[in-house]
């Protein structure tokens, strides 16, 4: 059974909406409004123990996942919603090996997937415009554990991307139609193209950039992610729900349209 180790990240989970993520130390005390615990008597203990704090409030020792990585990630940018992130993932079809390039970093959400996808053998080339949204996102990978597998850069990949033969480029950027011959360029042979774009007016741009490059299997589209509260006669959607995050326009290199 696998154990808790000094120095492990641990989520401290209270309920659904309160959870803490630590380092742990042994001789460290992690605070909080109902009480305090000793991360040293979580060390040698099974993920999912049950640890209570100094008032006698019961919290659950967690292995975080990928999504809370990202979820307790440092934002001075807007992030993608989990349910877009998943559907990038499946759509770029990466795993260890893969060589992706990312552009617009921004918060380092995204890139913080990528990597995990692509690690140990692949690498994720991540660029930026705007230095202090790089140094946000150096940070939050760092703190992920998957720097390693990051290379970071500010350049404005419009001008070109020094990398070729790659499996996948992704785009959050305000102009990502603009960035399509450079990605054209970079990427093999089937490799995939993917932009997220809050509004229509740059997905039609993208769209039409894409047609007079040979690219295939343009796509775009939009995922709604609707909430159930569950409950003996009383289960319904939840009345609040994400509406509208972004579209995703996908397309696949070939070398020529014939």
């Amino acid at each position: 059974m696998s154990k808790i180790k000094e120095g492990d990240e641990v989520l401290l989970y209270l309920d659904k909406k309160r959870t803490y993520k630590v380092r742990v130390d042994k001789d460290r005390q992690f605070h909080t409004h109902k009480g305090y615990m000793k991360l040293g008597d979580i060390i040698g203990k099974p993920w999912g123990e049950t640890i209570r704090s100094s008032l006698g409030v019961s919290f659950y020792a967690l292995k975080p996942m990928i999504k809370d990585l990202i979820h307790k990630t440092d934002r001075k940018t807007q992030v993608l919603y989990p349910k877009d992130i998943g559907y990038i993932l499946f759509q770029l079809d990466i795993g260890s090996g893969s060589r992706v390039v990312e552009a617009g970093t921004g918060s380092g959400a995204l890139t913080i997937a990528l990597a995990n996808a692509v690690r140990p053998e692949g690498k994720v080339f991540t660029y930026e415009i705007i230095e202090k949204h790089m140094k946000t996102a150096r940070g939050n990978i760092e703190r992920s554990g998957l720097l390693p597998y990051v290379e970071m850069e500010l350049k404005n990949i419009v001008e070109g991307i020094p990398q070729k033969e790659v499996d996948a480029i992704v785009l959050d950027m305000a102009t990502p139609w603009m960035a399509v011959p450079s990605a054209w360029e970079s990427l093999r042979g089937s490799g995939v193209f993917l932009a997220f774009s809050p509004t229509i007016e740059q997905v039609i741009k993208t769209n039409n950039s894409l047609r007079e490059h040979p690219f295939i299997e343009i796509e775009t589209v939009e995922l709604i992610l609707r909430n159930i509260n569950v409950g003996n006669n009383r289960t319904r959607p939840q009345t609040i729900m994400i509406g509208h995050s972004g579209y995703l326009t996908t397309a696949r290199k070939v070398m020529a349209i014939k």
